[in-house]
């Protein structure tokens, strides 16, 4: 018998990012920032989240902070650094940087789409001091033995880490965390004057990056360990195309690179407790979930069939989430028969295939353009099943959801879609582990033939009851990437 897993607590741990709910979130990012300290502290970890000092946050934190330092770090302005509790405990320190931070806009972009041309100094400035509060001689007497890195927007933080003559008693270990590699915060090199970086740093080895600047590489090349967000994903982004040009920094890495997969909120996300859906229900009375298949039909106009399988999206409309494969088969599939309920918007080419596939099916596609909360949590609990044909996903939030809610789903065999759905095979659904239906190919005859498998199993009614049950019965709260992501804290902890 393998000896149980020891996990270890007590440890001091920063943990840098740009964003977190419910402060301040443009996507899964701000998730994480919250759910995962909030784990890490429910194992013993001191956990203090570093996040900018946006106008939200400043907002939030007016008559609850306590000055800790000021920051004098040029080239960059000062900063005031605030210690507060935030809207869910966690201990935040607030990087009070106006110029910089407290914008009106968007979080990385200006109104109207377009980046914040001093980005480059902006998470500069972040990584700066992460960098600097994650050292012997730090201004604040609180010192982590780990600093955690999320993302470009922290990746300098690593490197300046690794690079610069350290005080006496040293400096924490280093974690760099991988969320969506697509993103990689590159800047000309000319942005290395404006973040105080020395030229003989522009290197292969160093922050150079086909000859740019990239904050994730700096932090991939000098992290001390590297993370991503499902195991399948630290395999996929090793090699072409999922590895954006950094594929061979990250096999070189291999040994350094874990990926660990995501949890979710299950207090928000549980069908026996959710109050935005009008029927509540769990594995024991999912005959209940009929109901809130009926409110969601009422809702977006659809025809009442018990017998025709209801398919859900909840999804940005981009190329990375597979929609035009959707688009591709959406006929062949309507004609299984099957009727569609979508909640989406992005990619205008997208909305418009979306609009004009309802107009010519009322009653058989209903669409919702846009993003609505409780409509979010009534297609995961009124629909039969759930469709993510993603191209890629790190991670991935919807398809631990739909499970949570007794709703199979049809998704395609990446990252951490392929990490959290038992595909429906023979095997699977003998012993009683299936929860979805999983394909290989990109493509609209791939997907179409998923879900004419998904299909044949809804008419098939024990079967298809067993694999919500068993989705239902998957454990997919936070404490259990929690543990790992503290082991890999232990693994890399310094204390001078």
């Amino acid at each position: 018998m393998a000896s149980p897993v020891v996990t270890p607590t007590g440890m001091r741990v920063l943990f840098a990012t740009s964003e977190a709910a419910p402060l301040v979130k443009t996507g899964g990012l701000a998730d994480v920032s919250s759910a995962l300290p909030a784990a890490l502290a429910r194992l013993g970890s001191d956990v203090r989240v570093l996040l900018p000092g946006y106008g939200p946050v400043l907002a939030w934190i007016e008559g609850r902070g306590t000055p800790l330092a000021t920051l004098s770090l040029p080239p960059f302005p000062d900063a005031r650094l605030v210690e507060a509790r935030g809207p869910d405990g966690r201990m935040l320190w607030v990087l009070d940087c106006p110029p910089l931070f407290a914008r009106d806009g968007g979080l990385y972009q200006r109104r109207g789409g377009d980046d914040w041309p001093d980005n480059d100094v902006r998470f500069g400035l972040l990584s700066r001091a992460a960098a600097v509060l994650s050292r012997a001689d730090s201004p604040v007497a609180w010192r982590p033995e780990v600093l955690h890195c999320n993302d470009w927007q922290t990746g300098l933080a690593p490197a300046w880490l690794a690079l610069e003559p350290l005080p006496p008693g040293g400096r924490a270990g280093t974690v760099m965390t991988i969320h969506n590699l697509a993103y990689q915060g590159v800047f000309a090199p000319d942005s290395l004057p404006r973040l105080g970086l020395p030229w003989d740093w522009f290197r292969p080895d160093g922050v150079e990056f086909w000859g740019q600047l990239s904050f994730l590489k700096a932090g991939l090349q000098f992290a001390d360990a590297l993370s991503t967000v499902s195991p399948t994903y630290a395999q996929e982004i090793r090699q072409e195309p999922l590895g954006f040009g950094l594929q061979g920094l990250l096999a070189w890495r291999a040994r350094d690179l874990v990926g660990i997969l995501n949890g979710i909120d299950v207090d928000v996300w549980d069908p026996a407790s959710d109050p935005l859906i009008p029927q509540r229900y769990d594995a024991r009375t999912l005959a209940q979930k009929a109901e809130n298949r009926a409110a969601l039909r009422t809702r977006l106009g659809l025809d009442v069939d018990a017998s025709v399988p209801l398919a859900g999206v909840v999804s940005r409309f981009a190329h990375q989430k597979g929609l035009d494969l959707l688009i591709g088969c959406a006929e062949r599939a309507l004609a299984l028969p099957m009727q569609l309920a979508v909640l989406g918007s992005g990619d205008p080419i997208l909305e418009t295939a979306f609009q004009d596939l309802a107009a010519r099916h009322p009653g058989r596609v209903g669409l919702l353009t846009g993003f609505d909360e409780s409509l979010s949590h009534l297609i995961e609990a009124g629909a039969d099943l759930f469709v993510m044909p993603s191209r890629y996903e790190p991670c991935g939030l919807n398809q631990m959801y739909s499970q949570r809610y007794g709703t199979p789903v049809v998704a395609r065999r990446t990252g951490g879609l392929a990490d959290s759905i038992v595909d429906a095979t023979p095997e699977h659904l003998a012993d009683g582990t299936a929860t979805g239906v999983l394909f290989d190919a990109a493509t609209p005859d791939a997907l179409l033939a998923a879900l004419a498998r998904a299909a044949a199993l809804f008419a098939d009614r024990p079967a298809w009851r067993r694999m919500q049950q068993a989705g239902m019965a998957r454990d997919f709260s936070w404490d259990a990437a929690a543990r790992a992501v503290a082991a890999l804290h232990a693994r890399v902890a310094r204390t001078g």
